[in-house]
């Protein structure tokens, strides 16, 4: 399981900010899980590695580029 420590802000409009939360509460999950998994699914899609856990090194795969 990733360990969450870290946050991420972001500004959205208002309208689709509700139409997210509507949407994800539908499908029964939070809008963060469903964030979480827009972004595994982004890095995997352009082929970025990323160690999970206490001791990852979140710059050493982007080091690689």
């Amino acid at each position: 399981m990733e360990k969450k420590t870290a946050r991420l802000t972001l500004l959205i409009d208002p309208h689709k900010k509700r139409a997210f939360e509507q949407l994800c509460a539908a499908q029964d999950l939070t809008p963060s899980q469903v964030v979480r998994q827009m972004i595994r699914e982004y890095l995997r899609d352009h082929g970025v590695e990323y160690e999970t856990g206490a001791n990852a090194n979140p710059r050493a795969s982007m080091e690689r580029k």
